[in-house]
């Protein structure tokens, strides 16, 4: 097994943040329930669908009875026609924090979503520019007139990095981009860099899990047969019947929109199935390209310990009671 370094100059005067994150499928919920227990946390999910109630199958969502009793934030506290975005999870996320602390709790930040880490980690500003929507206006109706792609292809064009990182059916996130651009004349990959430079508000120890590339794959492909046996056709049939449609947030996540094209009638349900596995492997390696740009990272590779469960947990609770403990953070909870 191999040691992981500690860092030289972890902050007294700041409170703790433990984050867990990693591509999709690859195990992080186990692992955090048995790190709340272990060092007396409560978990906040950076996840930008298990926020949605009703949404449980497709998002993967955690179910009550394997939370073994650790309260979880962020977790089916709004409706798929409510929007959700990395603003709303900042302050979302703030807010669950700072009554984690009240009850003498370590927050446990847990998910894929890496923008949203990012954000909350080092207080990024998403202020707008202005309140100008024109150009907005614009970008979306060529969204609808011309596809995605287009605007995709526009973003490319003024900013490859972000594309590396941004999915062309995340409208949202490219019209951002690209009106940032547009407003601004900084890439807002650039901007993002010069965010990420901003000194922490906490304390923190961050965690990237990761696993053998193929064998990440695999168990992609069967989490995804998994939530065809478990009713995802039936979970998206009754959103869709409770009037949710393509044009909400919460219905371009993964596995929504190929259903949801499925059930239109626009494709066949074994092509639905082969486009969530495809595109849900493609998203896990946009997260391994997300994490291995961030810094101050400590990386877990699974296979190092041959994917051992406990060694893992234990090489995560020793390092984080290795550092937080001499602060006097946590108290001796072995």
């Amino acid at each position: 097994m191999k040691q992981i370094d500690r860092p030289e100059d972890i902050p007294n005067d700041k409170p703790p943040l433990v984050i867990l994150t990693g591509p999709t499928a690859v195990g992080k919920s186990e692992i955090s329930i048995k790190l709340a227990k272990q060092i007396g946390g409560e978990i906040i999910s950076a996840d930008s669908m298990q926020v949605y109630r009703r949404m449980d199958i497709g998002s993967a969502k955690i179910r009550p009875e394997e939370m073994d009793g650790i309260p979880h934030h962020l977790i089916d506290v709004l409706e798929p026609t409510e929007e959700f975005n990395v603003v709303t999870f900042q302050n979302m996320a703030k807010d669950a924090i700072q009554k984690i602390y009240t009850r003498g709790h370590i927050p446990i930040v847990v998910g894929g979503t890496g923008f949203y880490i990012q954000a909350l980690l080092y207080d990024i500003d998403f202020t707008e520019n202005d309140e100008d929507t024109t150009l907005r206006t614009q970008l979306e109706q060529i969204a609808k007139t011309q596809g995605n792609e287009a605007l995709f292809e526009m973003l490319k064009s003024i900013d490859p990095e972000s594309c590396e990182i941004i999915h062309a059916n995340n409208v949202k996130r490219v019209i951002r981009a690209i009106e940032f651009y547009e407003k601004t004349g900084m890439k807002i990959s650039e901007h993002n860099k010069i965010q990420r430079q901003n000194s922490s508000p906490y304390n923190f120890v961050y965690f990237v899990l990761n696993a053998d590339r193929e064998k990440l794959y695999r168990k992609i492909e069967t989490r995804v047969d998994n939530m065809m046996e478990q009713g995802l056709v039936e979970e998206v049939s009754a959103l869709a019947a409770a009037g949710c449609n393509r044009d909400m947030v919460s219905m371009q996540g993964l596995g929504y929109k190929e259903i949801l094209d499925y059930l239109e009638g626009h494709i066949t349900l074994e092509e639905a199935v082969y486009l969530i596995k495809r595109d849900t492997r493609h998203f896990a390696k946009r997260q391994i390209t997300w994490f291995r740009r961030e810094r101050d990272v400590v990386w877990v590779e699974k296979p190092d310990v041959d994917y051992n469960k406990e060694m893992i947990h234990g090489m995560i609770t020793e390092y984080i009671i290795s550092v937080l403990e001499d602060k006097r953070v946590i108290k001796n909870r072995k």
